[in-house]
């Protein structure tokens, strides 16, 4: 029995290295892309992540993406995507317990800032992609998968506050 505890330790202990280990390099990766990249950010969520182009998988398996052909930073409809899954990236996890007021901070490879307040969240099908389309109003667009993910957790974000 001794040996049996003695080994089960040491099997704890080597996953417990193993995913420490994986979760500093991982902080690692996250703040190295953040230097070179546009970083989101919801503090009342304590959610930062870099914002990198497009929304292919190998973006998504290391950061948020931002959809092409969407708005820019404090113009039109910014529109990005990220993982809420622990099998993937999950930066934005915390996101499904956004609430209305919340405020939403880009900031660009430039130093360019941009502070935006949910103005609303919603829970739509994969398919729904008007989400993506320029409303003629500035506002940040951010997508992820639900728990069971086969539907997407929008969150809206407007550069007025809501009253």
């Amino acid at each position: 029995m001794l040996v049996l505890g003695i080994l089960m330790m040491a099997a704890g202990l080597g996953i417990l290295s193993f995913l420490s280990i994986r979760k500093l390099n991982r902080d690692h990766q996250r703040k190295e892309l953040m230097k070179e990249n546009t970083v989101l950010s919801i503090p009342a969520l304590h959610i930062q992540a870099p914002v990198i182009e497009g929304v292919e998988p190998q973006v998504l398996s290391k950061a948020v993406g931002h959809f092409p052909d969407t708005g820019e930073i404090g113009s039109g409809n910014y529109c990005i995507a990220g993982h809420s899954s622990v099998l993937y990236k999950e930066y934005l996890n915390r996101l499904k317990k956004a609430e209305i007021g919340m405020e939403i901070i880009l900031t660009g490879k430039d130093g360019t800032t941009a502070a935006y307040y949910i103005s609303e969240t919603q829970i739509v099908n994969p398919d729904e992609t008007w989400i993506l389309e320029d409303f003629g109003d500035t506002r940040v667009t951010i997508v992820t998968c639900t728990d069971d993910g086969t539907q997407r957790l929008i969150v809206v974000g407007k550069t007025e506050q809501p009253s």
